[in-house]
Order: structure tokens, then C-alpha cells, then sequence
């Protein structure tokens, strides 16, 4: 579970004027995984501060691009940056740093109708991937599976692949914009399974199942709501949640990073159905931080 280290340094950009009391605007785009939760930190944040904080979505790979490029002060991200984006970084200019700002149970589901309760990781690959495209060949009924996915931009699309496809997609996979579109497509669809960041689920679970996951074949079936299974990395789809900067934060962007993982932020975190940091996530944050 430990995905996290240093990608060199340099200064951020910010708006805030050095030295100054003006407020500063922080841009902030990225991960529609975690835009829900980020705009609500932001909003408690600015009920103490001055600064605006502007929270967009479009993807990971959207906020990891608007950081190379110097759009944005923090890109939201639930994935690691791919060697491309890093060597894009270097050559522009642009050393990049991130912290862990929650921890996320990656949540596979079906309609509550389905009878399906658990599912091998190697069982969901091969769901994925086409290669098991009826409920009968997992222990349901007969029943073709409808698959409900990510576009291809988002930092989840990317990780489900690498981390249990080990594939490509199948052309099957119904794509969608979001992480809520895949909720409210598995509960009108009796056939549907789809893949979602534990905060989407967590709070309100009606009308689908959260389906519990082992690793492999024999080992125990875990869910991703059971946060002892999720912070020890027992649960395979666990998994950190990023924020990328252009380099050691500052001034407003520093103080918006450092409520967010204050203990008041990470009560935020869970009010919003993710997992507060482990202690080794903190201790990484610090040494970013400058703590």
C-alpha cells in the first residue's frame, strides 16, 4: 500500500501576495473521485480564511496535465503520475510533489437484486476484461453482465486497469462521466456491476451491494467498509488519494494543504465517507510539508 514518494522540487505557483493580507485564489482540478470531498474542505476552509478556492473535476489526468502546463496550484488525482507525465513535467520546467490526502476502498457493486456477495480479484479482472460475461459463471443466475466503467482521463479507469484487469477493457464496458452515474446505473440495472471510490458508496449503499473482495483464491473475502481492512492494505483495492503541486507549497496553498490534514480535515475526510491518513501517510506529509 506504501505508493508514495518524492518527484523532485521546485517553487509553487500561487496567487497569494508575499507578505501581504490580500486574499489569494487557488485553483484547484482533477479527480472526479475526489471532487466532492475536496470542494467540501474547501468550503470550511474559506469559513475561517479569506482565500477563494476554485474546485473543478475532469479527470486525474486533467488535473495532472493543468499542473504540468501551470493552470492550477493542486491537481487531484487518484492515481500515480505515469512516466509520460513526469518526463512531460522535467522538460517543462515543472519538479512535482504530492501528499495523501485520504485513503480510499475502492468499491466494486452490484444491484442489490443480484444475488453475487464476493468476488476474487482474478474473478473481476476476467469480468472486465470480457472473458466472463454471464452472473452463472460467478455463482448467480442466468444473466448476462452488464459492465459499467470510467473514460479513459480518470485516475480510477487507470488504476482498476493496472491493478486488477492487468488488460485492456472490454469494448462492452459502458463508460461514464462520473462516479455517481456509475451508482445510479447499477441500481437500475439488475445486470450491472461498476467500479467506485468508497465516499460515493459508503454513506448511502441503497439499492446496490457492496461485493467483498479477496485477493486471491482462498484467501478471505474483505470489504471495503471495514476501515482496519482498508488502512492495513489487507483489502486489495485499497488505495491512497493524491494531491500533485508544483513543488514545496506556500503561502495559501500551504494553509489550504495543512487544514486538510489537520485533524479537523481529516474529520472531513470521513463525514465524507473516505478513510482519515495512517500515521506513515502523516509522516510522508510532513517531510513535504516542510513539518
Amino acid at each position: 500500500m506504501k505508493q508514495f514518494g518524492i518527484i523532485g522540487t521546485a517553487m509553487v505557483t500561487v496567487f497569494a501576495l508575499a507578505g501581504a493580507a490580500h486574499a489569494a485564489t487557488i485553483q484547484v482540478k482533477g479527480s472526479d473521485t475526489l471532487i466532492n470531498l475536496v470542494q467540501r474542505l474547501a468550503e470550511v476552509y474559506m469559513e475561517q480564511a479569506d482565500d477563494s478556492i476554485a474546485v473543478t473535476g475532469g479527470g486525474s489526468g486533467t488535473g495532472i496535465a493543468a499542473v504540468i502546463n501551470r493552470k492550477c496550484d493542486i491537481a487531484n488525482s487518484s492515481r500515480l503520475m505515469k512516466t509520460s507525465e513526469i518526463q512531460k513535467a522535467q522538460t517543462g520546467g515543472v519538479d512535482v510533489k504530492y501528499i495523501a490526502v485520504a485513503i480510499d476502498g475502492l468499491c466494486v457493486i452490484v444491484s442489490a437484486a443480484n444475488p453475487v456477495k464476493n468476488l476474487t480479484k482474478q474473478q473481476i479482472g476476467a469480468i472486465y476484461r470480457g472473458e466472463i460475461t454471464n452472473w452463472q459463471e460467478v455463482g448467480g443466475v442466468n444473466m448476462p453482465i452488464t459492465l459499467y466503467g470510467r473514460q479513459s482521463n480518470s485516475g480510477t479507469y487507470v488504476f482498476f486497469m493496472e491493478s486488477v484487469l492487468k488488460g485492456d477493457y472490454s469494448k462492452k464496458m459502458n463508460r461514464a462521466n462520473g462516479n455517481a452515474q456509475i451508482v445510479e446505473s447499477v441500481r437500475a440495472d439488475e445486470s450491472g456491476i461498476g467500479y467506485v471510490g468508497v465516499g460515493y458508496i459508503k454513506n448511502d449503499s441503497r439499492g446496490v451491494t457492496v461485493v467483498k473482495v479477496a485477493a486471491q483464491d482462498g484467501a478471505d473475502y474483505l470489504s471495503p467498509l471495514d476501515s482496519a481492512a482498508v488502512n492495513s492494505g489487507r483489502y486489495p483495492l485499497a488505495r491512497p488519494l493524491y494531491q500533485y503541486l508544483n513543488g514545496t507549497p506556500k503561502g495559501a496553498v500551504r494553509d489550504f494543504l495543512a487544514f486538510e490534514l489537520s485533524p479537523k480535515g481529516q474529520r472531513i475526510v470521513e463525514e465524507e465517507g473516505f478513510f482519515p491518513l495512517p500515521q506513515e501517510y502523516i509522516d510522508f506529509n510532513n517531510k513535504v510539508m516542510g513539518k
